[in-house]
């Protein structure tokens, strides 16, 4: 594992992840009100990078189950569209773990490239892709069989990936060289890399699938791309570091979280011009938006805690108490409570999101890496 892990967040995938996550409600009560009607229980599985396992949390009760053993250093994970399995990238080993999430077993390890950082889920659930940030590849996997198929040759250091929502592309950042490398989903051919920023280390794709934002840590600016002919856009500077970014799910607005300068920066994605920065907490390391589109909760590394922002009106909220070194956040589908991973102190976080009031702290694993919640 690499030495950021002292004071920071995975190379977002998606995080979950991105990102994800691969990953904006006006806290209060009315935000309840524009959630989904709670059906079956939502479980959110949390990687712990420094204990080789997998915690799931069951999102009803907030109640941690059995860990799950994986490969060391487990540092991404994400989920299948029909929520039946989780994959878990595994850093040490150059593995990926399946999960059965009826079960909570995991399957036997699929070996992948050397230094597996990011992962991707296609939207039809059929294939997996992983950034081997060793060996500058991506390896696909097929779900149906979870065998791995031949590796696809990017840039250097790919630290984050993406898939369009028609699932036809997946968009990989290259950290080392400064690129990003489409790969066509059909044949798994990688196209011309594209040229952005230093840095870059995450990335979104716009709803509508028609635009790729791409932060740059270097520079401090977020590179758009087309979808339609893969080209660059100029960049848009937003603040120092940009280290984490999500867009809201109309598409209009790009919030991007600037580590060095302690502010979010909103980019209207019509005009593609920065909005005046929004002050939240010390060191902002990463950022999710609520289903309805109300709110953008950003992690306040060093301060410890989160900052609700309203996306009406770009102002920030009162700062929520978490852990040690929060590194990650994951909203579930219902809108109803956020999870951040405390990194420093082995903990998850959940908020509610109608009151943004924390709740009592789970225990999770050593050093809680990333999380992903089942749709």
């Amino acid at each position: 594992m690499n030495g950021a892990r002292k004071t920071v967040l995975p190379g977002l995938a998606a995080v979950a992840l991105a990102v994800a996550s691969g990953a904006a409600v006006a806290a209060g009560p009315a935000a309840a009100a524009t959630t989904r009607p709670r059906g079956p229980a939502e479980t959110a599985y949390v990687a712990n990078a420094g204990s080789v396992t997998v915690t799931p949390i069951n999102t009803a009760t907030n109640k941690a189950g059995h860990a799950i053993r994986v490969g060391g250093d487990p540092q991404a994970i994400a989920i299948t569209p029909n929520g039946k399995t989780a994959y878990v990238v595994n850093h040490g080993p150059g593995t990926v773990t399946p999960i059965d999430t009826a079960t909570n077993k995991a399957g036997r390890p699929i070996k992948v490239g050397p230094g597996p950082r990011a992962i991707a889920i296609t939207p039809d659930g059929r294939t997996v892709y992983v950034a081997n940030s060793g060996s500058g590849t991506v390896t696909p996997i097929r779900t149906a069989t979870n065998k791995a198929q031949p590796s696809i040759k990017v840039g250097l250091g790919p630290r984050a990936i993406a898939i369009t929502p028609n699932g036809k592309t997946a968009y990989v950042v290259n950290r080392g060289s400064g690129t990003v490398t489409p790969i066509d989903t059909a044949s798994n051919k990688a196209g011309r890399s594209i040229k952005v920023g230093a840095g870059p280390r995450v990335i979104a794709i716009s709803p509508n699938g028609k635009t790729v934002y791409v932060a740059n840590v270097g520079p401090g600016t977020v590179t758009p791309i087309s979808t339609a002919t893969n080209k660059a856009g100029p960049p848009i500077k937003t603040g120092k570091r940009a280290r984490a970014i999500a867009i809201t799910p109309s598409g209009r607005t790009v919030y991007v979280a600037n580590a060095g300068s302690d502010t979010v920066t909103p980019v209207t994605t019509a005009s593609r011009k920065a909005g005046s920065p929004i002050k939240v907490g010390l060191t902002p390391w990463a950022i999710a938006i609520t289903p309805d589109g109300r709110t953008a909760y950003v992690v306040d590394h060093r301060s410890r805690e989160v900052t609700p922002v309203n996306t009406a009106t770009r102002k920030a909220g009162r700062a929520i108490k978490v852990g040690k070194q929060p590194m990650t956040i994951a909203i579930t589908p219902n809108g109803r409570t956020a999870y951040v991973a405390n990194v420093g102190s082995g903990t998850v976080t959940p908020i509610d999101i109608a009151t943004n009031k924390a709740g009592p702290a789970i225990r999770a694993g050593a050093s809680p890496w990333a999380i992903a919640i089942t749709p």
